[in-house]
């Protein structure tokens, strides 16, 4: 390759190559397998959108010579904003209630903007709201225009232009495909269109399950909940912003659905070399539904988790799977301090609830690690 001629084998295992936007060459895709065989002490990252569509166009995958990273921010975002500090009292486990209101204002500002890196940089140089709608409209019609190019044809692309449209204003409830955003679209169409959206990792389904212990199981038959790329150009989506910047606490922004939807990306992004997606916890019953709204598996424990204020007698679903589990242990993601409670079920089981502030979700493994060492 002519790579061997360009770089001096001495200083190759000290290069790095990045290969930007790699989508818009499926062939490239396919030559990094000569990068590993050929020149396996040089360093090659690439990077893209959509790749999951360019891959369809590859027509030999270099299967075992490739390594994915998915990447989500709020760690990243400390760094970008130069709070190297506050990552380090993240990292502590439990967290030091010194740090406790500078993360909880950093947490804040990331909840309310989003963690798109343009955006990002805009916010840090000019740290006005107002200097970013142009941002998030171009990165938002940026996906629009990507996601049309692996469209098969016109009424796909006007489906998943409907839906991109109008998904942002399902952020606070499970869905239904059929009729979807007021439409006439059928069931069929809408998920196929949606499914496209979840392999583009733009909306993601996130789907219930109704075990109590692992390995979850997916109810592909239940209404799913929607997961956007990024909370900042829902917020934008929705013109919430402006209302968010004068709460104290952001569990209330937009009927309670813009923290649990963050929650559930810091999830995601724990899945740094797969693109599994965390499952939420229903169980329907006449006059005894419940859905807990996310749940994390530790070993052999599945923890549930409930992001809201208030007291513990107001989490009556979260309540219900402690009773039906087999462990004493469960999580709410709130805007206090963190401490560890010992509470009782209305059903008489006594159980521990540990509660995290919201900007702990990223290490939630480490923090679910040490609370199961707690005894009852």
């Amino acid at each position: 390759m002519f790579l061997a001629h360009a770089i001096p084998s001495s200083a190759i295992s000290d290069t790095l190559i990045f290969i930007d936007e790699i989508q818009e060459s499926p062939k490239t895709i396919q030559l990094l397998r000569y990068f590993y065989e050929e020149l396996s002490e040089l360093h090659v990252i690439s990077a893209g959108s959509l790749l999951e569509f360019a891959m369809q166009k590859v027509q030999s995958f270099p299967v075992g010579r490739v390594e994915f990273l998915y990447l989500h921010p709020f760690q990243e975002y400390l760094k970008a904003i130069d709070k190297e500090n506050l990552l380090k009292y993240l990292l502590s486990v439990p967290v030091k209630p010194v740090a406790h209101k500078l993360s909880m204002d950093a947490f804040h500002r990331y909840a309310i903007i989003g963690g798109m890196p343009e955006v990002i940089k805009i916010d840090i140089e000019q740290q006005n709201l107002s200097d970013l709608p142009r941002t998030y409209e171009s990165i938002w019609g940026t996906y629009k225009n990507d996601v049309e190019k692996y469209t098969s044809n016109d009424t796909e692309r006007k489906i998943i232009k409907h839906l991109m449209d109008t998904a942002p204003l399902y952020l606070d409830e499970r869905v239904k495909f059929q009729s979807f955003g007021n439409s006439n679209y059928r069931s069929r169409e809408v998920g196929e269109a949606f499914r496209t959206l979840d392999d583009a990792k733009i909306i993601r389904l996130i789907y219930p399950t109704t075990d109590l212990r692992p390995p979850l199981k997916t109810d592909l038959k239940k209404s799913p909940r929607l997961q956007f790329l990024d909370t900042g150009l829902v917020n934008y989506s929705l013109g919430i912003q402006l209302e968010m910047l004068a709460m104290n606490d952001l569990n209330s922004a937009y009927k309670g659905a813009v923290i649990p939807h963050l929650i559930t990306q810091e999830l995601i992004s724990l899945q740094s070399i797969s693109a599994h997606k965390p499952n939420f916890w229903v169980r329907e019953k006449t006059q005894s539904n419940a859905e807990v709204d996310l749940l994390f598996t530790w070993k052999d424990l599945v923890i549930p988790i409930e992001v809201k204020s208030g007291s513990t007698g107001s989490l009556k679903s979260l309540h219900q799977f402690i009773d039906a589990a087999d462990h004493p242990y469960a999580i709410r993601m709130y805007a206090g301090n963190f401490n560890i409670e010992k509470a009782i079920t209305p059903g008489r089981k006594p159980y521990l609830l540990m509660n995290l502030p919201y900007y702990a979700g990223t290490v939630l493994p480490q923090y679910v690690e040490w609370f199961v060492r707690q005894e009852l």
